[in-house]
């Protein structure tokens, strides 16, 4: 299973004070040599967090492979047609929302993302769609040429209970297997942690978790190396 770390808070912290530190391109470096596979980072409308210019700077450092993050939005996409990451994973976006709320609901906008899809694929870069475990979803993607699914997993890492959290827990399992039977490629990720990873690390259809403020808020602790390092361990060790 591969590990890819989204550095967006990383730069939430810099903007805070308004300077260069820290900065996200020499936190992807340390991701990376800790054995990350992939950093994540998502160009937000607002501008919140990753600036253009990150991605930019990221797309010339990172030896891995970048993963944007964004909106199905002319801008957005223009920005990311000119930068080719190597994938680009497609999330709904509202303003007033603190971070990713839910997915997309590609069932209901298959011409606008259908288009999206083609543009970037005219410039070789691969799509994930990030979905709800939910089958119309899935094949909705499916139908609209996605390469990749990313399961929300927001919900499960928000359950209250146990028996909630098993349930939900299934949805995923039940989801991973159906896009891989349609021959899709599995991400998963929102909301993952040192304490409820493992579940999500051990169903075998997922290919790559996408971990980000869990990481960065352990590294305030013990340092981003170390904090990399200590995820990977629950990720590949289930």
């Amino acid at each position: 299973m591969r590990l890819a770390i989204n550095i967006d808070h990383i730069a939430t912290l810099r903007n805070a004070r308004g300077g260069s530190e820290p900065d996200p391109v020499e936190a992807a470096r340390i991701c990376e040599e800790a054995g990350a596979r992939g950093i994540v980072c998502h160009l937000r409308e607002d501008r919140r967090h990753i600036r253009d210019e990150d991605v930019r700077a990221l797309r010339r450092s990172v030896t891995t492979r970048l993963d944007l993050e964004m909106a199905a939005v002319g801008e957005i996409i223009r920005i990311a047609l000119d930068v080719v990451p190597d994938l680009v994973t497609l999330v709904p976006e509202r303003r007033q929302e603190l971070t990713t709320e839910n997915g997309l609901d590609v069932k209901a906008n298959k011409r606008r993302l259908e288009e999206a899809i083609k543009a970037f694929h005219e410039k070789k870069i691969a799509v994930s769609l990030f979905v709800n475990p939910v089958r119309e979803q899935i094949d909705a993607a499916r139908e609209i040429g996605s390469d990749v699914i990313e399961i929300h997993t927001g919900e499960y890492a928000d359950a209250g209970d146990m028996q909630l959290q098993s349930r939900l827990l299934a949805e995923i399992r039940t989801a991973a297997a159906l896009a891989k039977s349609l021959g899709l490629g599995v991400n998963a990720g929102h909301g993952l942690s040192y304490t409820n990873v493992r579940p999500v690390a051990a169903i075998g259809d997922i290919d790559e978790l996408s971990i980000g403020y869990a990481i960065v808020v352990r590294a305030m602790y013990v340092g981003l190396d170390r904090a990399v390092k200590e995820m990977l361990s629950l990720v590949q060790h289930t």
